[in-house]
């Protein structure tokens, strides 16, 4: 499990029009002169800066500024791809996440600011294991659905986190939802109810990509896959 665990620091934000999630991987294009700094400067430190969600809209302006109180997530470079004109391709992962609490006066082209890192609260293990379980099983049956409408069969079970924490961060940073859903999910602080919005969401979306895959096998079948279960044979 994850435990609440504060711990103040000073961290690079870069505000980009999506949510991050603990365990996630996100990879990055590094174009802008004051980003190009801020990467140089992380490579010579600890690899981390903080990503915080702001719109795509508001991402497009000159001063794109997250809000103290907003909630973000501790990106880990893990590899870096140089590219001859200064530009940089970058691969990242989630780590913790946190609370901006306030600027930090500096010279820099970039924004610091000062974050308290957090996890979840911790939690009696019940209605988790059960959430937990549930919505592991939704989201294979959603995966399952998803590759046989992609044309790829899974021979092998998929791979998802045994800790309900890393499973509910696993799933939000798959699935795809709005951005404000997904800011939601990363905001809350209680594995439980994040698994228990995770159910809600998976439920209709598996069942639609379940009901769109029967029909793509019976059209792969050319109407030979026998009678319909709701259509009775006609006499």
């Amino acid at each position: 499990m994850y435990y609440s665990l504060a711990m103040p620091r000073e961290l690079p934000i870069f505000p980009l029009p999506l949510v991050l999630f603990p365990g996630a991987s996100q990879a990055l294009h590094i174009f802008e002169p004051r980003y190009r700094r801020m990467l140089a400067d992380c490579l010579a430190g600890d690899g981390r800066f903080g990503i915080a969600y702001v719109s795509a809209r508001t991402a497009h302006e000159a001063e794109a500024v997250p809000s103290t109180g907003d909630v973000g997530c501790v990106a880990v470079i893990r590899s870096t791809h140089r590219l001859p004109d200064g530009r940089s391709d970058i691969l990242t992962e989630g780590e913790r996440r946190f609370h901006l609490l306030e600027w930090r006066p500096d010279d820099r082209l970039y924004r610091l600011a000062r974050v308290e890192e957090f996890d979840d609260d911790p939690e009696a293990p019940g209605e988790t294991t059960t959430l937990a379980a549930d919505v592991r099983h939704g989201f294979l049956r959603l995966t399952e659905a998803l590759g046989t409408l992609a044309g790829n069969d899974f021979e092998e079970p998929i791979d998802h986190p045994a800790d309900a924490a890393a499973l509910s961060f696993h799933v939000a940073a798959a699935l795809e939802l709005a951005a404000s859903a997904k800011q939601a999910l990363l905001t809350t602080r209680s594995t439980t109810a994040r698994l228990r919005q995770l159910a809600r969401l998976l439920e209709p979306l598996t069942v639609e990509a379940e009901r769109r895959a029967a029909v793509r096998e019976r059209g792969k079948r050319n109407g030979r896959g026998g009678a319909h279960p709701h259509i009775e044979p006609a006499t």
